[in-house]
């Protein structure tokens, strides 16, 4: 065996990168074990609100319990998640309207969920509803930094192309279904109007991860084609298949944070 096989032929526990590139296209992957590593200093009280779990792929292997409730307002998901079994109970229900009582949770979370919600100030108040006073709620978005931190159309700006790397980003924002890349500052009015208290923030992924992300969403179009036909994102989610894949994106994964330039932003907010 190669000296790069055996350095990840036995992921250790809580490898969260490996965890992540073995099950889905691997700039998603990369992206999201960045972001389960945060969770790790996060304190979550039960009972804990993941709001937008989509497949439950993340909540059942990002934290350390099985979360009590996961939310979706797509059926799809929901019946992967409970395949996962990563949720105590799972719902299918709008942002908007949780079919929960007032004061029930004792901290949620939402990772890379709101920036997709088009009435996101109903969707945040709702939450706020549903959760106790000071409870925590922990989320992360893209901000202001994505969209001009594209490569393709950086490059075009730089050759006079500029409104043509407009159209790029309009097109590619498209492609990733956001409504929302704000600066936290917009966050901030944001989560006040709905009763929470912004306690801090920090920015992550840097401009070359970004570039990985990017890049990501046109090379791993067969990973696509094989969802649709297997239901798989990856076929053959062996050590010897993704050695290459996990050499390649573990410097951003290792990357510190990127407090200055990151295009994403991970935040911690309590309820009032």
């Amino acid at each position: 065996m190669s000296d790069l096989q055996s350095s990840i032929s036995k992921p250790e526990s809580g490898d969260h990168l490996w965890l992540q590139i073995s099950a889905m296209p691997y700039f998603r992957g990369l992206l999201r074990a960045v972001e389960a590593r945060f969770y790790e200093d996060i304190e979550l009280p039960a009972p804990t609100l993941d709001l937008g779990c989509g497949d439950g792929h993340f909540g059942s292997v990002a934290f350390d319990r099985k979360l009590e409730v996961g939310t979706d307002p797509w059926w799809q998901p929901i019946a992967e998640a409970r395949e996962c079994n990563a949720y105590q109970g799972l719902a299918q229900s709008d942002g908007a309207a949780q079919p929960f009582p007032d004061s029930h949770f004792a901290s949620a979370v939402s990772n890379s969920v709101l920036e997709h919600i088009l009435h996101i100030d109903a969707v945040l108040t709702e939450t706020a509803r549903v959760l106790q006073p000071g409870a925590l709620f922990a989320f992360c978005v893209p901000n202001h930094q994505f969209l001009p931190g594209l490569s393709i159309g950086r490059a075009l700006d730089k050759i006079g192309l500029r409104a043509l790397g407009d159209t790029y980003r309009t097109f590619f924002n498209r492609v990733c279904r956001h409504y929302h890349s704000d600066d936290p500052q917009t966050w901030e009015t944001r989560l006040q109007k709905a009763g929470f208290r912004l306690e801090r923030w920090w920015h992550y992924f840097s401009p070359e991860a970004l570039r990985v992300l990017e890049w990501g969403h046109y090379l791993g179009l067969p990973s696509l084609l094989s969802k649709k036909l297997t239901g798989r994102w990856i076929l053959v989610p062996q050590h010897w298949n993704l050695v290459l894949t996990y050499r390649l994106t573990e410097p951003f994964y290792k990357e510190p944070r990127a407090d200055e330039d990151g295009a994403y932003t991970f935040f911690i907010a309590r309820r009032v």
